[in-house]
């Protein structure tokens, strides 16, 4: 706790800080709570997109053994050129939400690729944007969780450290000067009580 001066301009000063401190504390907890949530159902969303993906991968092994075919080179026809996202503002932290990505259109000749090409294309395609999915999704939760750790130690800070401050200094500092007042009263009644012991004595001599 830190030194405070027992004067009635701290005491007020102490007040204003006390009530700042409890006006603010609420808004940190709803910010703690939409983090939480936030998190929460991303984290089923990347559940799902997980379990996607690998029912996705699994799908093409039924028929990867097409691809050792010497004439195709999937990859030339597999080349993301932009991931496309918007943002999501949430307790004033803004992440992405992934929506597509965009591939480099590739021409090739029907009549000399194999059949399997084209579906080979998509299903890579939705694999490898499934992927980019899932890589958006864990940063945005790896932000919303930076953004609760910062957010809990200031609710903690408020909760544990300056509210109960601001109270025990205030406390202390009514009690000073109650006690001060006291004192003064005390003081003030001796001081009575002398001029008129002086007055008596003056009037019988």
């Amino acid at each position: 706790m830190t030194k405070v001066k027992f004067t009635k301009g701290e005491l007020k000063r102490q007040r204003d800080a006390l009530k700042q401190f409890q006006r603010y504390l609420p808004t940190l907890q709803l910010k703690k709570q939409q983090l939480q949530l936030e998190i929460l159902q991303q984290s089923l969303v990347l559940k799902d997109k997980k379990q996607a993906l690998a029912k996705k991968k699994q799908a093409i092994y039924t028929w990867v053994n097409l691809l050792a075919d010497p004439q195709v080179d999937l990859k030339l026809f597999l080349k993301p050129k932009n991931t496309i996202t918007h943002p999501k503002n949430i307790a004033g932290i803004d992440i992405a939400v992934f929506d597509t990505v965009e591939f480099t259109e590739t021409e090739y000749d029907l009549f000399v690729m194999p059949l399997w090409l084209d579906l080979a294309i998509e299903a890579f395609k939705e694999l490898i944007s499934l992927n980019k999915s899932i890589l958006v999704t864990e940063e945005s939760i790896s932000i919303l969780r930076h953004e609760l750790r910062i957010t809990t130690q200031r609710v903690n800070l408020f909760e544990k450290v300056k509210i109960p401050d601001a109270e025990e200094n205030i406390r202390l500092i009514k009690i000073y000067i109650g006690d001060q007042m006291a004192n003064a009263v005390g003081r003030s009644k001796i001081a009575k009580k002398k001029i008129e012991e002086f007055i008596l004595e003056e009037a019988i001599a």
